[in-house]
């Protein structure tokens, strides 16, 4: 969204998916996702958390099976691109940006806004929200309020990668778009 911002005049158009505008929103909105999980996961994952065991196997598994099956990619079995994706993650480089963990934030994202500059975004954009994201649908609607050509595609079955978990909604969506700006 930085880059739009500062070279907008260089872009047809943007489409966002599943990402705010703004860390602490999606620190707040992760926390209210852990709330919901059952007591003794939490409870799991607290341990882990006050030892700072982030990569303890055990942890990594209740985060795996409880919070990204949920809330990145719902289908049975990831698609085999994403499971690449994932067995790649630099995790020097995650840490940094984002934190030792989901529930944990505290890398150089963390405080990071451009919300307030949303209103300067010209360019016909396209926020994507999904109804499992770890990101809040409500605020992906918001800013495609806040932006000057703004439009909203809600993925009622879809995560955090609502591209695959909610493919056809998704793509429909995202194809409409960008032929509404060729």
């Amino acid at each position: 969204m930085e880059y739009a911002l500062k070279y907008q005049d260089n872009l047809k158009g943007l489409i966002v998916c599943n990402m705010t505008a703004d860390f602490d929103k999606y620190e707040a909105h992760n926390a209210l996702l852990r709330s919901q999980m059952r007591p003794g996961l939490i409870d799991s994952l607290q341990y882990f958390e006050d030892r700072k065991e982030y990569q303890n196997e055990e942890y990594l598994n209740l985060v795996f099976d409880e919070y990204y099956r949920k809330h990145i990619c719902r289908t049975a079995i990831w698609p085999e691109p994403v499971d690449r994706s994932f067995s790649h993650v630099n995790q020097h480089v995650y840490e940094f940006m984002q934190g030792p963990s989901e529930f944990v934030p505290g890398g150089i994202l963390k405080g990071w806004s451009v919300w307030d500059q949303l209103p300067q975004l010209k360019v016909p954009t396209l926020m994507v929200g999904a109804k499992y994201d770890t990101m809040n649908p409500a605020e992906m609607e918001e800013m495609s309020t806040l932006v000057q050509n703004g439009q909203y595609l809600y993925c009622p079955n879809g995560s955090h990668l609502s591209m695959w978990d909610d493919q056809e909604v998704f793509m429909n969506g995202v194809i409409d778009f960008i032929k509404g700006v060729e």
